[in-house]
């Protein structure tokens, strides 16, 4: 398995890795009709825009050709997200997916440590993510790599969804 930087040629595995991600790790926690109406194509020309024209760092975990899993990170979007550190900021791990078949195989892991270690390289000595309420394999996961429920809490408000997530930090460095 190899970790790179993602390029646009990427955004089709990052959608598939996104939308069958979404399916199974949040049915139950996301209405269904939402789940069902999740869109490869529509998701791969959005990750198409925001690879061309956003500056954002996502690493894709590629098997042979396939794109397995994803993470997108950077400096914190939240603007409570806590003092900034002495470098000048907090990072943010934005979202990390495996495929549903490459669950428990150790990507996970990798995109997380490298992803730790690149906000680490940026100066960031502290992190946060969101994690959708109820959806304790992620939480489980986190914390077994030391991130931790900090008591922070966020309602996103979506089309015909409205999602509650807790927040997990860690000290980088």
């Amino acid at each position: 398995m190899l970790l790179r930087p993602a390029t646009v040629a990427d955004a089709d595995g990052i959608a598939e890795v996104h939308v069958l991600s979404w399916q199974a790790a949040y049915r139950g926690l996301v209405p269904q009709d939402v789940l069902d109406s999740l869109s490869i194509a529509e998701r791969a020309a959005s990750w198409a825009r925001i690879l061309a024209e956003t500056p954002r760092r996502t690493l894709v975990a590629v098997d042979g050709e396939r794109v397995v899993g994803w993470a997108s990170f950077g400096d914190a979007r939240d603007a409570d997200a806590g003092e900034p550190d002495s470098h000048g900021g907090t990072g943010e791990l934005w979202g990390i997916y495996a495929h549903p078949d490459a669950w428990s195989t150790g990507v996970g892991h990798l995109l997380l440590t490298a992803v730790e270690q690149e906000l680490t390289d940026a100066g960031h000595e502290t992190a946060y993510l969101w994690v959708l309420s109820g959806n304790s394999r992620a939480a489980e996961f986190y914390e077994r790599h030391g991130w931790y429920a900090d008591g922070g809490m966020k309602t996103d408000r979506r089309p015909r969804m409205v999602l509650h997530e807790l927040r997990h930090v860690k000290r980088l460095a």
